[in-house]
């Protein structure tokens, strides 16, 4: 049997704009801790399992396929300085669903267009696919409630003069694009780290994964 926490056992530790903490009360006198982006009234842990099943997630991870006049396709992934880690790690595309995407048709590939746009300059066009892989994800359902829905985009390019990191916002900072080949990629997931040696998220291994098992097809 599962233990049901109420919202009322529920108790604030930490609350800022970007993240926040709370105390689950799980049974007198136990408690879990929960880092987390979401509102009190909005966390996993509360919701019944109706609710559960129809939530949206937190973020949309984007892998990103490029097939390029006269080249075998080529999955794109950026260098980005992510700061828990104080590095550049390999990334997917990726970013949070806004607010206002929740009243969209998709709200799930409505982010994954803008995110896309924003980190690489893609501007999807009607010939090229933009479906879902995953639609919600745990990080670290250990630690904290974040997740992310997976999408793929196949595009269409006559070649790489488009790309470009210019719309990234807020403490985003780019350092370059990464194109992998099925066999580059390949060699990446045998390594468990890129080309200089630094390891990678479980997303990017998820892009990986994707990539060269030809699911995207």
């Amino acid at each position: 049997m599962k233990p049901t926490i109420r919202k009322e056992n529920v108790t604030s530790l930490f609350d800022s704009k970007f993240i926040k903490v709370f105390d689950l009360q799980y049974e007198e006198g136990k408690h879990y801790y929960n880092a987390t982006r979401r509102t009190k009234e909005n966390i996993p842990a509360t919701k019944s399992d109706a609710e559960f099943r129809t939530m949206l997630p937190d973020a949309v991870t984007c892998v990103v396929i490029l097939n390029v006049s006269g080249q075998e396709p080529k999955l794109l992934l950026t260098r980005e300085y992510r700061y828990p880690a104080g590095q550049f790690l390999l990334s997917p595309p990726a970013g949070l669903l806004d607010p206002e995407d929740a009243t969209s048709g998709d709200p799930v590939l409505t982010a994954a267009r803008r995110e896309i746009m924003e980190e690489t300059g893609i501007s999807l066009k009607e010939t090229d696919t933009l479906t879902l892989i995953n639609p919600l994800l745990f990080s670290s359902p250990g630690m904290t409630d974040e997740s992310n829905a997976l999408v793929c985009a196949v595009v269409d390019l006559p070649d790489l003069s488009s790309l470009s990191q210019k719309g990234a916002v807020g403490s985003e900072c780019f350092d370059g694009f990464e194109l992998l080949s099925p066999g580059a990629a390949r060699e990446t997931l045998r390594n468990g780290r890129d080309k200089d040696g630094i390891f990678y998220s479980v997303y990017t291994w998820a892009a990986l994964m994707y990539f060269v098992s030809g699911l995207w097809r």
